[in-house]
């Protein structure tokens, strides 16, 4: 019987982890797919504008018509055309530029709602990036995230112009900025080291999903408003925020640093063996961990101060966050560019998001065999020099799409060794904290590929081959950070300078 049994001793909560979450059950299964659920909705809502922003085709309009040019042709600047002589090939509302007339707007304006976007990102990952470490929690800072993006992506269904419409994916960019890092921070401290790195690709599995479906949902809805796409992604993403917050358990570990043994416990005995005691020895909890929950009760911002204060670790997350950059400059730079190709805008996203799972499965592969810094090196120089030359052979259109392919697939796989390698490199004091800053490093490479792609329709090079020569340099930096493949998860920054002190990685 349960209440017989002689509570073991635990020397860290780390090794209770390792020894009551070894395995993957079923209901570790069921609350990794819930968790992941929540990246399909924010990859439609990242690549949302590739359908809803695009410059639709148009066409001349007939002979026989009174008002028709003569000097219209399909060559033609249809800023120099009368309005008269052509019109849009579907519906005038079927995107932002036919709708308001943005056709000849410059491309800094219609850029914007998705340079706003981005920044977005950029302020509500500095924002909230310690919330999550903190009062709030990982389960309570997804979902609250997933929710405030879904309905100001809803509220744009109310814009009347560019401006509203930028201000709300503004909005919706802020919410959105702590998904990703916080799904996969929470998937990551509910199993063992042995299945670390095969959870951490489920939620980049379903941000696959989501990329994928939007082509599907514009192509269903090709001729109608842009505003029903935005209708098909953000009511579903709502009704699983409301629905799914009842079913997914916070983070063990992190309520084992808010102080909050009982409920760790009880999470613990929800995934783990039956077996596990009632009454368990809590003489392993340190000065260091007993500290860090005053802290944390006291000060919501602590972890991200803990980071700047220890050189080590500040270094550290410098040092992630410039390969971060790089490697988001090419991912997302990529994907929203795929209308410069000149081919068909829905097969080309397609293709590329098909790509993405075998990068997962490439990652899962590496994870478990391969060192993570010379992984991540390896794809980063891949994709840089399949750039450079897509920059240069534009004249070769099915050499540059298939060089095009290759650099998004070494920069995706690239992508996901970078964020489940981060999750490794620090502490659960500070791990969502320094996630979501090299997360945010990566979106700041997102900020600024909308203007690159605007200047690559005219020189191809300052597109594509800035992107390459980007993600070389800044891949390099990785060579400077320490190997995490086989090693535990550390609690407190103290506990990971001691540890890596008796390794000699920090001076």
């Amino acid at each position: 019987m349960r209440h017989n049994q002689q509570a073991p001793n635990y020397e860290s909560f780390d090794e209770m982890i390792e020894q009551n979450l070894a395995g993957f059950g079923r209901l570790q299964w069921i609350q990794a797919i819930l968790v992941s659920l929540a990246l399909f909705f924010d990859a439609q809502q990242t690549f949302i504008s590739i359908f809803t922003d695009a410059v639709p085709t148009w066409h001349c309009k007939n002979i026989l018509d009174h008002d028709h040019d003569t000097s219209c042709s399909s060559s033609s600047d249809i800023c120099n055309l009368s309005n008269t002589s052509w019109s849009w090939d579907g519906s005038f509302d079927s995107t932002i530029v036919s709708e308001w007339g943005l056709e000849c707007a410059t491309s800094i304006i219609i850029g914007l709602p998705s340079s706003s976007f981005f920044m977005g990102c950029l302020l509500g990952g500095f924002a909230f990036s310690t919330l999550g470490d903190s009062w709030l929690g990982r389960k309570n800072l997804l979902f609250f995230s997933c929710l405030a993006m879904s309905i100001f992506a809803l509220s744009s269904l109310l814009s009347t112009n560019i401006w509203a419409y930028s201000f709300l994916r503004f909005a919706c960019g802020v919410f959105r900025s702590s998904i990703m890092t916080t799904a996969l921070v929470l998937l990551m401290e509910m199993v063992g080291k042995r299945w670390r790195g095969q959870v951490g690709l489920i939620p980049f599995l379903f941000f696959t999903l989501g990329l994928l479906s939007l082509p599907a949902i514009a192509y269903a809805n090709k001729g109608s408003s842009w505003r029903v796409i935005y209708v098909w992604t953000s009511i579903p993403a709502i009704a699983y925020c409301i629905l799914g917050y009842f079913f997914i358990s916070e983070s063990p570990r992190w309520l084992f640093l808010q102080g909050r043994e009982i409920e760790a416990m009880a999470v613990l005995k929800k995934f783990g063996p039956v077996n596990i005691a009632d009454d368990i020895n809590y003489s392993f909890l340190s000065d260091n961990i007993t500290l860090q929950k005053e802290v944390n009760k006291l000060d919501p911002y602590a972890s991200i101060k803990e980071l700047f204060q220890k050189r080590w670790a500040l270094r550290r997350l410098l040092v992630a966050m410039a390969v971060g950059f790089g490697v988001g400059m090419v991912y997302y730079g990529m994907l929203l560019g795929v209308g410069n190709l000149g081919f068909d805008t829905y097969l080309s996203l397609t293709l590329n998001g098909l790509l993405d799972f075998p990068a997962n499965f490439l990652t899962f592969f590496l994870i478990e065999r391969c060192k993570r810094t010379s992984s991540i090196l390896t794809f980063a120089i891949a994709s840089g020099v399949c750039s450079i030359i897509c920059g240069l052979v534009s004249e070769h259109k099915g050499i540059q799409f298939g060089l095009e392919l290759l650099a998004f697939f070494s920069s995706c796989t690239a992508f996901n060794l970078v964020l489940i390698y981060v999750t490794e490199l620090f502490p659960t004091s500070v791990r969502n904290s320094a996630t979501s800053m090299v997360r945010q490093a990566l979106i700041s490479g997102a900020v600024f590929s909308p203007l690159l792609i605007s200047a690559g329709r005219n020189n191809e090079f300052l597109c594509y081959g800035v992107f390459g020569l980007v993600i070389l340099c800044c891949g390099l930096f990785v060579t400077c950070l320490p190997e995490t493949r086989g090693m535990g998860m550390f609690d407190t920054l103290d506990e990971q300078e001691c540890q890596d002190n008796g390794m000699g990685i920090v001076s």
